[in-house]
């Protein structure tokens, strides 16, 4: 288990691996939260990457930012910049103010290698694309943004998308995604390291679903009261998935967990 000590120099923020009190590096992170490799059959791997504070607030005044750290900001980026997409719903992208995703030199040689593009793509899941399609994540992506959405989806609000310069995407034969379809057609576009950054009623569907791989879970130690959303939503399912820890990570009282799915 790798853990990440606290120190008291608030300019060096971490300890490193190598114990030399020193902030890690993006690379020693990148290291660290390395996707696995996929195997002949070129699988897809989803990790979920959320915050949440001692008493289960997935959010504070509906964003996550006020419960978050600049580590929590650093390891978030490093997921970022592993990734092939990062999937997210339409609920979040609204309260976020999400952005298109940019090219980080850090990152750039890795991804190269990879056979990635410069930066992942966005891909957004909607049932009823009511959505702001003058943004800059669909006008003016460094990748086109993906819109996933149902087969019922409203004619108009694709041909909304598609002329914003969106691609839209069918994982669903009404009006809702099927999670798992989602992941499918993913990867029928090469697009296989997925990283989801909620909300918790998606978080909740690909839980569900059995397609969650990995959940990388922030916990912040505060307490935050109130009727914030846990990280998943939606209904119970019908036996809890087991999940082990992978590795822990530690700053200033702030838990940086990494769970992997048991799989029998």
């Amino acid at each position: 288990m790798r853990r990440l000590l606290p120190v008291t120099d608030p300019t060096a923020t971490t300890a490193s691996p190598d114990g030399a009190d020193r902030e890690w590096t993006l690379g020693e992170l990148a290291d660290a939260y390395a996707y696995p490799d996929a195997g002949p059959e070129g699988r897809s791997w989803l990790r979920a990457n959320m915050v949440s504070t001692l008493d289960g607030a997935a959010h504070h005044d509906g964003r996550s930012q006020g419960i978050s750290t600049p580590a929590d900001m650093r390891i978030f980026g490093t997921l970022r910049g592993l990734a092939d997409a990062v999937v997210v719903g339409a609920e979040t992208v609204r309260l976020e103010g999400y952005r298109p995703a940019r090219a980080r030199e850090a990152f750039a040689a890795r991804r190269e290698a990879a056979g990635q593009g410069p930066a992942p793509v966005i891909a957004v899941v909607s049932a009823s694309l009511d959505l702001d399609f003058s943004l800059p994540l669909f006008v003016s992506p460094l990748v086109p943004t993906l819109l996933i959405t149902g087969t019922a989806a409203p004619s108009d609000r694709v041909d909304a998308a598609r002329a914003a310069g969106a691609e839209v995407l069918f994982a669903g034969d009404g009006a809702a995604v099927d999670p798992a379809r989602a992941v499918a057609v993913l990867a029928e576009r090469g697009l296989r390291r997925l990283l989801t950054e909620g909300g918790p009623r998606l978080l909740g569907q690909f839980v569900a679903s059995g397609v969650l791989d990995e959940l990388c879970l922030t916990l912040s130690p505060m307490l935050a009261a109130g009727d914030a959303q846990r990280i998943a939503g939606g209904p119970a399912v019908p036996v809890p998935e087991r999940f082990s820890l992978v590795s822990l990570l530690e700053e200033e009282g702030f838990l940086f967990t990494r769970y992997g799915k048991i799989r029998h």
